[in-house]
């Protein structure tokens, strides 16, 4: 992949991808963005919505499927392998969620299938009470006959073989005495948070950190919905933050990486601020899963950077307005209080 062209800055972003030069993978990053704010203002809520259905944006469209497969798929997923090498704790599944993770991975192949039919295929070959399917994945060159829950068919354990073929972060949620836990997952793309950290946590402590959600009833409206989903059932929402550089994996084990870039960002000129610093937007899938109960958590990160956000006069101008009136805590949480000044006032002047 091919970046764009900046001096050497000094920031720990040096030697990363940023955007790619390519000018049509950059039209598909930009016609396939998630833009987070459908209002001038931005709170935390649990803004919900049926899943499956398109989103029409003033650059295209996104959300038909829920599990998508886009240009960046083969280079998020050699990323996820290089991190999950690096650091196994990434990836976790307590004894008792190997049920839902054969669940997850059945789940995941179906949505697959059904989003991208020319290359991937999952066909039942025999039924009864240890199911037999094969799986089709052209893109990787996968075609593999598995018995359902019996892992010594498989190349990997379930969640851990779905997990490199997808380009979301999973996380299965287990319902207990009507709360949630983090119980099993692999997440390789963290936004300032940890999964090694929270594996095994109750969903209010996992979100704990965040402002407003616990004193303003959010988090336990988001549990109480979240418990009361029907197998087979799924919403999405959006949550967004900014990132410098096109870094996927800005998660705490590594913010000796990445934290000072929030210093450092602010002494570059005005070409390398917007071509470093990405709205990044977080395209949440909530499913029930249909034989465990569990609840499947899918998160998809989508980056694009201030220049090419400024791009679209509706998102220059709507994103300068959320940045400018967001409160200092929520700013603070989001580690964007260093620079998200500047970040409007460049907006502002890319008009």
């Amino acid at each position: 992949m091919t970046t764009t062209s900046l001096p050497r800055t000094g920031l720990t972003t040096d030697g990363l991808d940023l955007t790619t030069a390519d000018p049509e993978r950059r039209a598909a990053l930009v016609a396939g963005f998630p833009f987070p704010f459908p209002n001038p203002t931005y709170r935390y809520s649990t803004n919900v919505e049926p899943a499956g259905s398109a989103v029409v944006t003033p650059a295209g469209q996104w959300g038909d499927c829920v599990v998508d497969v886009d240009v960046e798929y083969a280079a998020e997923l050699a990323e996820r392998a290089e991190i999950l090498e690096r650091d196994p704790s990434r990836y976790a599944v307590l004894p008792h969620m190997r049920v839902a993770c054969w669940d997850a991975m059945l789940c995941l192949m179906r949505e697959l299938a059904a989003a991208n039919p020319a290359t991937m295929e999952l066909t039942l070959l025999e039924t009864g009470s240890r199911p037999r399917y094969r799986w089709r994945n052209d893109v990787l060159g996968i075609d593999t006959t598995f018995t359902y829950g019996l892992e010594s068919t498989l190349p990997a354990e379930p969640l851990a073989w779905i997990g490199q073929q997808v380009q979301e972060d999973v996380v299965l949620l287990d319902q207990r005495e009507g709360e949630l836990f983090g119980d099993a997952g692999v997440v390789t793309f963290a936004a300032d948070w940890s999964f090694g950290f929270d594996v095994g946590m109750s969903f209010l402590e996992i979100h704990g950190p965040v402002p407003r959600l616990h004193a303003e009833g959010v988090i336990t409206r988001a549990q109480a919905f979240l418990t009361r989903l029907h197998p087979g059932e799924v919403y999405r929402r959006t949550n967004w933050t900014l990132t410098i550089g096109r870094r996927l994996d800005v998660s705490t084990e590594l913010y000796d990486q990445w934290g000072p870039d929030r210093e450092s960002i602010q002494l570059l000129d005005d070409t390398a601020f917007g071509a470093l610093v990405h709205l990044r937007t977080e395209v949440q899938h909530l499913i029930r899963l249909p034989e465990s109960g569990a609840v499947m958590f899918l998160i998809r990160s989508y980056m694009l950077p201030l220049e090419e956000v400024a791009r679209v006069e509706h998102w220059r101008t709507r994103a300068a307005d959320v940045l400018e009136e967001l409160p200092q805590d929520m700013a603070d949480y989001k580690g964007i209080a260093k620079y998200r000044d500047r970040a409007v006032a460049w907006l502002r002047a890319a008009g």
